[in-house]
């Protein structure tokens, strides 16, 4: 084999993993969220999730993408490890597609999908439009690289050494090996099967050869699962082990058949003369036969990685930690997420912190302070950690309508801090009001009941979690109503409380204080409507 030769398979390799790339992305900012929403929508029922789990993947033409999205809902808790189970299983259906485009050979109009997306991308400035050029651009350049790594390894059906390395994969533990090492070094399943039937084209190796290889490429693929599990919760840990279980079996039950039984004649059988298209159907009959055989069995895949992998106390917090892979294929879906259940627990803490922070004053009760300011810390930690996931999601690519929902939970983050700001302010008010000896006068104590009442209520009509509320717009004029009413109860107050003063009846330290208490409670109400301006507008 020349030094071009060897020049043209690494440029083959690099075209195919490329193409494979541009297509990941431009189905990624294409798809966006609605990859998680299809996920989410999943029940219990496994066969749900074995047809979704083998559409997304037979789109994505990544099982170990789909796969680590599972890894991230699961450590997410959006996904039990039973609804995994079918996904992983569709995961397996759903990657055999690229091995099938490779075997129809489009290598002749490959030139003419790449030059046709690329012009797409070039000319046109709508983003949706340019997601379709990319992903027709990237199948394109798929198919280039694919011809030339089957050009370039030509010449190694003659050579001697490499002749009897592709024949010692008869040996089923070699050849399952080799496939599995290769796959995990590439971390593509898709991009080694490829490969696998380059060589095939290249009259290099036959499927007696590539059958166990393609078995041990299954299991490779696991790798990819297995480090985005890493540090992750249990139950991402158990999934990930459900993907090494599921192929770990079909490898075995299918070596055994190969070895004894005519299994790879009745295969050569069914495509004949056409190496690629054998491994094709194999790798199709691999997985859907090891799916259906296994899928009877799903709950006891689940109770058996719960068996190897048992409950225990994990760190504080190790529930929080998004293991993903942040440039991967639905990272930006798990992301928003994730965020989204962040903003729901960060808000619940300020709602509660706003009606301690008024019985703190109320009921002159330092420990309800000392309460506030806990929460306080908490609602702080949870801006900071959020603030930063957006960060890191924003660094990628993505569609218009992700990054606009990035930027309003940026939005949401921010309010909902400045209103835990705000009750802590509040509650504050009790240590002056201790120190100088300062009695609240039934009016005042009344008036300020009446705001924790109107902003409770304004604060519990919202749920920042909603990503369809029917009631949108019934929710944000009730808001937005709720907050002319405080501006205006804020204004009559202080001219109260002015009078009172004027007659005697109020202390002049008390009117100093309850004029920045209303300030306060008048920015609560503020930061509420672009709250539900944000979530529902």
């Amino acid at each position: 084999m020349s030094i071009e030769n060897v020049v043209m398979l690494l440029g083959g390799l690099a075209l195919f993993l490329y193409g494979m790339q541009v297509m990941c992305r431009g189905l990624e900012v294409a798809a966006g969220d609605r990859l998680r929403s299809i996920l989410e929508k999943l029940t219990s029922n496994r066969l749900l999730g074995v047809l979704v789990g083998a559409g997304i993947t037979a789109i994505i033409q990544s099982s170990s993408a789909t796969t680590v999205m599972v890894v991230g809902f699961v450590n997410s808790g959006l996904m039990t490890l039973t609804q995994a189970v079918g996904v992983i299983m569709g995961a397996n259906i759903g990657t055999t597609v690229t091995g099938l485009l490779i075997a129809l050979d489009i290598g002749l109009i490959a030139p003419l999908f790449a030059f046709c997306g690329v012009l797409v991308v070039m000319m046109s400035k709508k983003q949706r439009v340019v997601c379709i050029g990319e992903i027709v651009a990237g199948l394109g350049i798929l198919f280039i690289g694919m011809e030339l790594m089957s050009s370039s390894m030509a010449p190694l059906r003659d050579y001697e050494p490499f002749a009897n390395m592709m024949a010692s994969f008869k040996n089923p533990i070699l050849g399952i090996l080799a496939g599995a090492l290769f796959t995990a070094l590439i971390q593509s399943s898709s991009a080694s099967i490829g490969i696998l039937q380059g060589l095939a084209m290249s009259g290099v190796i036959g499927l007696d050869n590539a059958v166990y290889v393609l078995f041990g490429q299954n299991i490779g693929t696991c790798i990819t699962a297995v480090l985005a599990a890493m540090g992750a919760s249990r139950a991402a840990k158990r999934t990930t082990l459900i993907h090494l279980m599921f192929n770990c079996i079909g490898a075995t039950i299918f070596t055994v058949i190969c070895y004894f039984t005519p299994f790879v004649s009745m295969m050569e059988g069914f495509v004949p003369g056409d190496v690629p298209g054998q491994i094709a159907a194999t790798h199709i009959v691999f997985n859907i036969v090891t799916t259906i055989v296994l899928f009877p069995f799903g709950n006891l895949l689940a109770k058996a990685a719960c068996k190897i992998l048992p409950d225990e106390q994990e760190k504080s917090g190790a529930s929080d930690v998004l293991v993903v892979d942040e440039h991967g294929m639905g990272a930006t879906a798990i992301s928003i997420k994730y965020l989204r259940s962040q903003l729901a627990e960060m808000y619940a803490l300020a709602c509660q912190n706003v009606q301690t922070s008024f019985e703190a004053l109320l009921q002159r009760d330092p420990a309800k302070l000392k309460l506030v300011a806990q929460r306080e810390d908490q609602i702080d930690a949870y801006n900071a950690n959020i603030i930063r996931r957006i960060g890191n999601a924003s660094t990628h690519e993505m569609s218009a309508a992700d990054s606009e929902t990035l930027n309003r939970m940026l939005s949401l983050s921010s309010n909902i801090e400045r209103i835990g700001d705000h009750a802590m302010n509040m509650a504050e008010y009790l240590q002056p009001l201790d120190k100088h000896h300062v009695q609240m006068d039934k009016t005042t104590a009344e008036e300020l009941d009446c705001l924790r009442k109107l902003a409770g209520k304004a604060l519990d009509s919202i749920h920042v979690d909603s990503e369809h509320a029917p009631d949108a717009q019934a929710v944000l004029e009730q808001v937005a109503k709720l907050e002319t009413e405080s501006d205006d109860l804020s204004k009559d107050f202080r001219k109260a409380q002015i009078r009172r003063l004027r007659d005697g009846e109020s202390d002049a330290e008390l009117s100093i204080l309850y004029s920045e208490m209303l300030t306060d409670v008048e920015r609560m109400l503020d930061h509420t409507l672009n709250i539900a301006q944000a979530v529902y507008a």
